[in-house]
């Protein structure tokens, strides 16, 4: 079940967030529950004396966990620029979940600020993650030019309408050789799975875990949800047929 993403080799193939939980000391219980080895944080969230910032750190184990720092909130390319440099210089690490939004009714990716950020960073010997639209072209580009993963989304960020963008991804999956990692969108557990049966490597998963009515349960259940559809992918599914088929062989029964 191990995954590799820039020569880091992780246990979990599920991802997680730290926002929108009611407090810090849930976010943690959820944390451990999920499993996961790499955690999501902001950037802009990991301000010492932002209201309802502080302290945001000090639950999350990072002996435990392999911190992502993200561009949450960036709308251009500079924004983007400034707030990964500001992450490497609070000696985090130099790994950037890049999130380029200037859409704030929908939340939708600026492939082209994106693609552009990426360059940039990547010049800078930052490890790039992407997070993009569904789109294959762009995730093509985007791993040409030395990203780590490509991040695209099953629907809009936090509307758990689940996986709107399924062909797509398909396409994304049969034609990367980096690591893909299905963000955004996903409601529940069988979402998950759905995609991780399609072939994706990892999925993060945020809004579905901090506003579930036990979001450690529901952790959990996102849990064994990623490692099933994982292991059915390995397994391998039977082929889809236009007719029914016996399950029992008709040779050899009683009255034949």
């Amino acid at each position: 079940m191990t995954v590799t993403i820039a020569g880091k080799t992780f246990n979990s193939r599920l991802m997680v967030g730290t926002g929108k939980f009611n407090d810090f000391e849930t976010m943690r219980q959820a944390h451990i529950a999920s499993g996961a080895e790499i955690v999501t944080v902001a950037i802009r969230r990991v301000d010492i004396g932002a209201p309802g910032h502080v302290g945001l750190m000090d639950y999350i184990d990072t002996n435990r966990f392999w911190i992502l720092p993200n561009t949450a909130g960036c709308q251009t390319v500079e924004e983007a620029l400034r707030v990964a440099r500001l992450s490497k210089a609070m000696g985090i690490n130099n790994w950037v979940k890049l999130e380029v939004i200037p859409d704030a009714k929908y939340l939708l990716p600026d492939p082209i600020a994106t693609l552009e950020a990426a360059k940039r960073l990547i010049e800078e010997d930052f490890v790039v993650l992407p997070y993009i639209n569904a789109d294959p072209i762009l995730a093509k580009y985007l791993e040409e030019i030395g990203c780590a993963t490509v991040m695209p989304l099953a629907s809009p960020i936090g509307t758990g309408q689940g996986v709107k963008t399924k062909e797509n991804i398909q396409i994304i999956i049969e034609q990367s050789q980096i690591p893909v990692v299905v963000d955004a969108g996903l409601g529940v557990p069988s979402e998950a799975s759905q995609v991780m049966e399609m072939g994706a490597d990892c999925v993060l998963v945020n809004t579905a875990i901090a506003l579930a009515g036990n979001p450690a349960k529901m952790a959990e259940a996102f849990k064994l949800g990623v490692e099933a559809g994982r292991m059915a992918y390995e397994a391998g599914r039977i082929p889809v047929k236009a007719y029914a088929s016996a399950s029992s062989p008709l040779t050899g029964i009683v009255g034949k």
